[in-house]
């Protein structure tokens, strides 16, 4: 037998957490005040004109050095359930782990001989 009545606060939360920003996005689209306007209309609010281009490149080296930095970060949060559980786990958990971190390292002193860790 099925015991689907377990799962009522369940489906009462979905239903509430579904609805609520529903609702709210349509009681601000009624009451929103509609207007139109050149000011409107424009790039910027602000009531200065916008001087030159609003697109700016930025150099690569910080999406890398965001990259190194995300990479490295997950993949020492990996570590830290092995760590929780390395008296039950044994010695070839251990060993794994070692090859791991040791990817981590030369991965790391691949970045930064390349430069990817420098800053400036």
């Amino acid at each position: 037998m099925l015991l689907l009545y377990e799962y009522d606060v369940f489906w009462a939360f979905l239903i509430v957490s579904s609805v609520i920003p529903i609702l709210a996005f349509f009681i601000s689209g009624v009451l929103a005040p509609i207007s139109k306007g050149p000011e409107k209309l424009s790039s910027y609010e602000s009531g200065i004109e916008p001087m030159g281009d609003a697109w700016l490149q930025f150099r690569i080296r910080y999406y890398m050095f965001a990259l190194v930095f995300v990479v490295f970060d997950v993949e020492t949060v990996f570590l830290y359930p092995w760590a929780m559980s390395f008296d039950v786990l044994g010695v070839s958990v251990f060993i794994e782990a070692l090859i791991f971190v040791l990817i981590l390292v030369v991965g790391s002193i691949y970045a930064w001989r390349k430069g990817a860790l420098e800053w400036s």
